[in-house]
């Protein structure tokens, strides 16, 4: 292990070799760099919006986890095969017959030339981005200007284009199903109408059919007639039973005209009788008339009482008769009133299909119509902020660069090199490798004309041993 005095003085010493070594080194990576072919690239910029949903949790607020995962996300993408063929077609590079050439040397015709061509633009392409940026730098390395200027502009639109694709190919695959899916219903919503129509007029039922309500108005007229019906029928019941048991207790009877003067004509017949019996016998011809009088008048008061009973009866006879006829109207109304609810109600369910059937076509027609204008959209979340230039200068070889490179890794090189030469072999050029190394005193140090030390072998302390020797 040489020390810092002896690895100088070996550089000292080999000084020519370490300059020899130095320049070969350098000039080599000069005339590499010179004959070098010049490749030049060219940057362009596009800014990713990451204001999508899916980066959003239930608060809005952005969750910042996502947004590294997003921006990689949009980097694989940029330098994917998908972009890369965009590029290609964009490009025309299918058609140029170098490309084919290389591609026949390198493959043997072997594979598909788009993706050889993809895959060799991707190995050329780089993708930058930053963490605190959604930014990203699209830069492509190529060996003439105009061309790598053109193809990062040519991914950059494909990226755009492979943007909208994205965003727009599944809203596409959507609208073919809710095309499909409106359709059909569609038809059932058509079938649903029909049956509602047939059925209506089948039954002749309108969309306003106001007779369910005259018919129900007219039930509850009859109820109501019933009712009053069997009031009266249950009166004369009671009055015409009552008139046949004691007609004379009957109030018919009692009110009638012709009943109360017959009475009256026999209560002063029986009064006259009475005075007749008090003056005559009971077998004066007075007597005998009064009482033919009276018999007569009991029998006419019998049969005007018989007449009022059986008008009772009549009117009781009339009565239930009327009474049975309402009970059958009220029952074929009932029976048509059922009737017209149960067609109603069917009505109601076939109305509800319809409704059920327009709200799902209305639904679905709606949402194809949105998804048909999704699809049809152009915007992006992709933003171009600098379009690749043709640079001016080749951005390798840098003769410069390269230069002060070579001149560092040369004197690295040139300094390990005379050091290996040093240790393969070794020379005495210091004190220590006399002490050291060979392990004797040194007795003093001799200069030559040119003032370089010469080492004596001998005991220690030469200077102060030979004074006359020191310099």
């Amino acid at each position: 292990m040489l020390s810092l005095r002896q690895f100088l003085a070996v550089v000292q010493g080999r000084a020519r070799q370490v300059v020899g070594i130095w320049l070969a080194i350098v000039l080599a990576v000069l005339a590499a760099s010179l004959l070098l072919p010049k490749r030049y690239t060219a940057t362009a910029a596009v800014a990713v919006d990451i204001k999508a949903p899916e980066l959003f949790n239930s608060t809005n607020s952005l969750n910042a986890g996502w947004v590294p995962s997003y921006i990689q996300t949009q980097v694989d993408v940029l330098m994917s095969e998908l972009v890369a063929l965009k590029a290609i077609d964009a490009l025309g590079l299918e058609n140029d017959p170098k490309l084919r050439e290389d591609w026949q040397k390198a493959t043997k015709g072997q594979g598909e030339f788009r993706s050889w061509i993809a895959g060799e633009l991707s190995k050329k392409l780089d993708v930058k981005s930053t963490l605190t940026s959604n930014a990203l730098y699209v830069a492509y390395t190529a060996p003439s200007p105009q061309r790598a200027a053109d193809v990062a502009n040519a991914v950059v639109r494909g990226y755009i284009a492979a943007a909208v694709d994205m965003k727009t190919e599944p809203t596409r695959q959507f609208t073919g199903f809710f095309d499909d899916r409106s359709k059909k219903l569609r038809v059932e919503l058509e079938e649903a109408q029909a049956r509602l129509s047939a059925y209506q007029r089948a039954n002749g039922i309108v969309a306003k059919d106001e007779r369910l309500d005259m018919e129900t108005v007219r039930l509850n007229e009859l109820n109501a007639q019933l009712i009053a019906l069997q009031a009266q029928v249950a009166d004369s019941g009671s009055r015409r039973d009552m008139a046949r048991a004691d007609p004379s207790r009957s109030a018919e009877v009692m009110n009638s005209g012709l009943v109360s003067g017959l009475t009256a004509d026999m209560n002063r017949q029986q009064q006259k009788l009475e005075e007749l019996l008090t003056r005559l016998g009971e077998q004066h011809p007075q007597v005998v008339e009064a009482r033919a009088s009276i018999a007569e008048l009991r029998r006419r008061i019998a049969a005007a009482s018989s007449q009022v009973t059986s008008g009772l009866a009549s009117t009781d006879a009339v009565n239930r008769s009327r009474l049975a006829q309402v009970e059958s109207a009220l029952a074929a109304q009932r029976a048509k009133v059922l009737t017209m609810k149960e067609r109603r109600d069917k009505v109601e369910v076939l109305l509800r299909d319809v409704e059920n059937a327009q709200k799902a076509y209305d639904m679905v027609a709606t949402r194809a119509s949105q998804t048909s204008l999704e699809s049809q959209s152009t915007q992006t979340s992709v933003t171009v902020l600098k379009v690749a230039s043709v640079p001016a200068k080749p951005s390798s070889p840098l003769v410069t660069l390269n230069l002060a490179i070579g001149a560092i890794v040369g004197l690295i090189v040139a300094l390990g090199a005379v050091v290996l030469r040093e240790t393969m072999d070794r020379r005495l050029r210091t004190r220590d490798d006399v002490v050291m190394d060979l392990r004797i005193p040194m007795l003093g140090e001799l200069a030559d004309n040119e003032g370089a030390s010469r080492r004596l072998l001998g005991w220690s302390r030469p200077r102060a041993a030979l004074p006359g020797l020191a310099r």
